[in-house]
């Protein structure tokens, strides 16, 4: 806040409104060394308004030159001018997290960009796919998180020095070159029209975009979680041998703690949204109805952003990666998973799809029924024998014969991150 008074009123003394030496005297002294806080919180116990105590304080402090601080402002074009400028500096933190989360990403999807492994819908084995492609599915989608925030920061980083109601009346004459001049030394963008106060769409919308991120994060968490289960064993969060303990009774336990709390932060993450859709209906020109509840939504959807992608990399940089229980259980339930392969196998030999379809389902079931291993009870059936020879069952139930464009796809996404990265300055 003291910033933003500073800036107003060396953009006075530049258009000439008021002596430069006064504007001099305030910039010297709109600092907490000059301006503390005990100070301001005396007065306010007087004047029950925040932003006249501070004006009161700086004017105190800044001798003669006092009687220009805040000459022609009202209390939002310093308030939500700050408010901009702590967002840009948090904006920072958090895109700079963005860009380390993808790094992190990218060496995951090429280190594990053919290990083959179980591919899951609906919680149930579904077809082979590789633990690559899962990497490179979540760091595309941190990709576009990073557009997104990018793209929220161009609209939501602006300032305002349009004083009450927003017409500018009290900056005079030269209201517009004093506005830009003010944004343009605490670099911001001017908004371009306001009522008393910048419109809440634009916070609002970084509170969605950071939900929407708490959400794909908690998404990463969960798998993670699921993967981490003994009966399936293939990830694992980081785990300090000797040191961390996983429960205060069970010895045993190596519990996915981080990747919990995440998922427990992320439902407080989006909670925020409502408030902050709330916070865009004002009365007339401006109204309180906004301002209490942001002064908590806002710091707090950051700080749960920035820890959320603090647990995140963390987790992920030192993820345990099983390859050798991958292997074990795609080799113990290899054969029903592949019944698409069959089916593509047959289809291609001239079997109706709807045909094949139908007949391996039966086929599975009965597998199952008679606990018979799904390729012997394939080369029993007569139907599958008239079409595929015992070799070319074999061959169809071979998942490494079954991965498709895998590891193109995961190729392509790296190189598209890549791209993007360079493009935003990063090697």
């Amino acid at each position: 806040m003291l910033d933003v008074e500073a800036a107003l009123a060396w953009a006075r003394a530049e258009v000439g409104d008021i002596p430069k030496d006064a504007a001099k005297e305030i910039e010297m002294h709109a600092s907490t060394k000059y301006v503390t806080v005990k100070r301001i919180r005396e007065i306010e116990k007087v004047t029950d308004h925040e932003t006249a105590a501070l004006v009161e304080a700086l004017a105190e402090a800044s001798g003669s030159g006092g009687a220009y601080v805040h000459f022609g402002a009202t209390s939002s074009d310093i308030l939500d001018t700050a408010l901009a400028l702590q967002m840009k500096a948090g904006l920072q933190i958090v895109q700079k997290k963005l860009d380390t989360l993808e790094g992190v990403l990218i060496e995951l999807s090429k280190k594990y960009r053919a290990s083959i492994m179980i591919g899951r819908t609906h919680g149930q084995h579904a077809l082979p796919m590789t633990l690559g492609m899962k990497f490179a599915v979540w760091l595309r989608e941190v990709g576009r998180h990073i557009e997104r925030v990018n793209q929220c920061s161009n609209r939501l980083l602006v300032g305002k020095m349009s004083g009450a109601i927003g017409t500018m009346a009290g900056l005079g004459k030269n209201a517009l070159r004093i506005q830009e001049l003010v944004m343009r030394h605490l670099g911001l963008r001017a908004d371009d029209v306001t009522s008393q106060i910048v419109q809440r769409d634009r916070h609002a919308e970084l509170v969605c975009t950071f939900a929407i991120l708490a959400s794909s994060l908690d998404k990463f968490a969960t798998e993670i979680r699921n993967l981490q289960r003994p009966e399936i064993d293939e990830l694992a969060e980081p785990f300090q041998e000797g040191k961390q303990v996983g429960s205060s009774a069970m010895p045993q336990k190596r519990n996915p703690w981080r990747s919990e709390n995440i998922s427990s932060l992320a439902k407080i993450e989006r909670s925020l949204v409502g408030p902050a859709l709330e916070s865009v209906v004002t009365w007339h020109e401006r109204d309180l109805s906004q301002s209490a509840s942001e002064r908590f939504v806002i710091p707090e959807s950051f700080i749960l952003t920035d820890h959320m992608l603090n647990s995140m990399i963390r987790i992920l940089t030192g993820l345990r990666v099983n390859e050798r229980q991958m292997s074990a259980n795609l080799i113990r339930f290899k054969e029903p998973l592949m019944s698409e392969s069959i089916m593509t196998a047959l289809v291609n030999k001239g079997m109706a799809r709807h045909e094949a379809h139908k007949l391996l389902r039966e086929l599975v079931s009965r597998s199952k029924a008679e606990n018979k291993p799904f390729s012997e009870t394939l080369a029993m059936n007569p139907i599958v024998a008239g079409y595929l020879s015992k070799d070319e069952i074999e061959a169809a139930l071979d998942p490494q014969r079954y991965l498709g464009a895998s590891e193109k796809l995961v190729d392509t996404a790296i190189e598209r991150a890549m791209a993007e990265r360079r493009a935003r300055g990063l090697a």
